[in-house]
């Protein structure tokens, strides 16, 4: 039996990472296996341990921390069958509420030793993945914003509160072209997201996702366009659902290509906000990537039946076409 790699985020939560390393090892060590346990402060050092570990032939990789924690594993393993283990460590957590992945170290540490192996699907954006979502508009510029007070001293939340207001007093709005499945729309709005499948929009599960393998990009593009507007848009999403708000497109679809004016863009991926070329080129990897679950867990497929025994990959999806420049 080969041996696990754990590498914690020692900047997420409380970001006690001595302590939940000897407490992640002294589990592994209970349940029998060998790990390997190793902390990162920055996201350079994340990705370079990750890496690191997958070459040296860890036969799991176990990321602790939040959405972009687990983000830089999942593009770690990219191309290699190697399962994840997921420990969430983070503030929000999304993608381990999804599949139902405990919250508390030591439980979650549990599913990687005895949980039920499945597969899921991911985003793709120009290359890059994407478990939760992708956004581009006046999160990213908040995100941003919100690190640049962080930085000057402000606790997280206060930090987010002030980089929302500045960001919304702005002119928040862009125009879009977004092409998919033949058809095109342009829209003059603050905000598109992207989603890793289907979200629920109402009620007291909203913002989460009952399936991660349904096979489909869930587009959400926000018709508004005044400022005023914004929260009472929020509202009627909440109240009512995605469906019946008009001020809201909601498209599903395997893969669409979405323009700008701007040539050079701030996208948000599962919260970490990377440079990205227009246009972005979005598509559905399903059932990408291999990841620990408990075994109750509905969200996910079981894995498949092995390959066939030609060993052909699956072809990606052929690209949509480009439409002329805004």
């Amino acid at each position: 039996m080969g041996w696990i790699a754990a590498v914690l985020n020692d900047s997420s939560g409380t970001g006690d990472g001595a302590t939940n390393a000897r407490r992640l090892e002294e589990i592994f060590a209970t349940g029998g296996r060998e790990a390997r346990v190793i902390g990162a402060r920055t996201g350079a050092q994340l990705r370079d341990e990750m890496e690191r570990a997958v070459q040296e032939g860890c036969e799991v990789l176990v990321a602790g921390g939040g959405d972009g924690t687990i983000n830089t594993a999942a593009s770690a393993l990219a191309g290699r069958d190697i399962p994840l283990g997921v420990i969430p460590l983070g503030t929000l957590n999304h993608f381990a509420k999804d599949l139902g992945i405990p919250l508390e170290l030591e439980e979650a540490a549990k599913v990687v030793l005895d949980g039920t192996m499945c597969r899921v699907d991911v985003g793709e954006v120009n290359g890059h993945l994407f478990l939760n979502n992708s956004s581009l508009g006046v999160y990213p510029a908040i995100v941003r914003l919100r690190e640049r007070y962080q930085a000057g001293g402000f606790g997280k939340w206060i930090a987010a509160l002030w980089a929302g207001l500045t960001v919304l007093r702005r002119h928040p709005f862009m125009a879009v072209r977004i092409t998919a499945e033949g058809e095109t729309r342009i829209r003059q709005t603050p905000f598109v997201l992207v989603g890793n499948n289907q979200y629920r929009m109402t009620g007291l599960n909203a913002s989460t996702r009952e399936s991660l393998v349904g096979g489909q990009l869930a587009v959400y593009v926000v018709n508004a366009e005044r400022r005023t507007g914004l929260l009472r848009l929020a509202w009627q999403v909440i109240r009512k659902g995605p469906e019946e708000v008009e001020e809201l497109d909601l498209l599903t679809v395997e893969s669409t290509i979405i323009e700008t004016r701007r040539r050079r863009l701030q996208v948000a991926l599962d919260g970490e906000v990377v440079p990205l070329e227009s246009p972005l080129e979005y598509r559905i990897k399903p059932a990408h990537l291999r990841v620990y679950v408990p075994a109750a867990s509905s969200a996910c497929h079981p894995l498949p039946a092995p390959p066939s025994s030609n060993g052909l990959p699956n072809s990606p999806p052929a690209s949509s076409p480009r439409s002329p420049p805004l």
